[in-house]
């Protein structure tokens, strides 16, 4: 290809730049980094569940160092990133005050560090639930090791402290990065309680108001989602309420934000359902005959 085409292909793409978007502000603040993103997960996994990452050694010895060194590099990754995410310019037409976000983003570093104890007892209880709930799950390493369900999770209860402290942009980068990499799609804003158990978990979608209370457990292919997706009711509880002690198999659908599943209620494989549900309920799809030749 001569330099002639390519000048004109280079014309052309600096042309489609200018008209449609999608560049990350020329001349402003940079967008925050995906891979950033990855890496501040990836820590804050390392000071939940110390040892359990790469070839890392931990020995009481060394503990308290670890804990300080990643803490540091925490720090320093999230405050970067918060700042790019919190300046005006992402938000609105006025220009940056930098001291303002300067001053944001220290706070909401600060303070999503010191709720990482409460993120860490949350996940604890989530694991326990995988290993009491799952007769699959030999132990506690084998479930903080390999289960898709407990990463997504984990990842959700980061990225929903973001969302409560209305920091753009970093919430959702963390959430598609759980949805990427154990097919699970929860959206920061739903709201989940204590030892929640996700088994299997490719296909499941958790919406953003979704509210789901304590030990409550789903299974793969599980959609938690609104009957409506008309824009105009981006503010309103959109998503199903699930009570304490729900078990929900296998490809079943819940809709709406009125529908509640009441306590300790168990919905069966494939069962749609758009309208509340009372405590201690059984729903299932009734069996189909069939015969087995051979």
């Amino acid at each position: 290809m001569d330099d002639d085409k390519l000048d004109k292909i280079k014309k052309e793409l600096l042309k489609s730049y200018s008209l449609g978007g999608g560049v990350n502000h020329i001349d402003g603040p940079s967008l925050p980094s995906r891979e950033s993103i990855k890496k501040i997960l990836m820590i804050i996994e390392s000071l939940m569940f110390p040892g359990f990452q790469a070839d890392e050694v931990i020995d009481q010895s060394i503990l308290s160092y670890r804990t300080s060194e990643k803490l540091n590099r925490l720090f320093k990754k999230l405050y970067s990133e918060t700042k790019k995410a919190s300046c005006k310019k992402l938000v609105s037409s006025d220009s940056c005050n930098c001291e303002g976000c300067l001053s944001s983003s220290l706070d909401h570093t600060l303070e999503l560090l010191s709720r990482l104890t409460k993120i860490r007892s949350k996940l604890l209880l989530d694991a326990e639930a995988a290993l009491a709930g799952d007769p699959a799950a030999a132990s506690m390493e084998e479930v903080i090791l390999s289960y898709p369900g407990l990463k997504a999770v984990m990842i959700h209860r980061i990225a929903h402290e973001f969302y409560l402290m209305k920091i753009p942009l970093i919430p959702r980068m963390m959430g598609e990065y759980a949805h990427e990499t154990t097919g699970i799609d929860i959206h920061p804003g739903a709201t989940i309680g204590e030892s929640f158990f996700i088994d299997h978990g490719t296909g499941v979608v958790i919406g953003e108001t979704t509210v789901i209370g304590k030990s409550v457990k789903i299974y793969q292919g599980v959609t938690l989602g609104a009957l409506s997706v008309k824009k105009e009711e981006a503010n309103i509880k959109r998503h199903p309420t699930i009570e304490d002690g729900v078990t929900i198999y296998a490809g079943a659908t819940i809709l709406g934000g009125e529908t509640v599943v009441g306590k300790n209620s168990t919905i069966g494989g494939n069962v749609w359902i758009v309208k509340s549900v009372p405590e201690d309920s059984k729903i299932y799809n009734k069996p189909i005959d069939y015969t087995i030749v051979g």
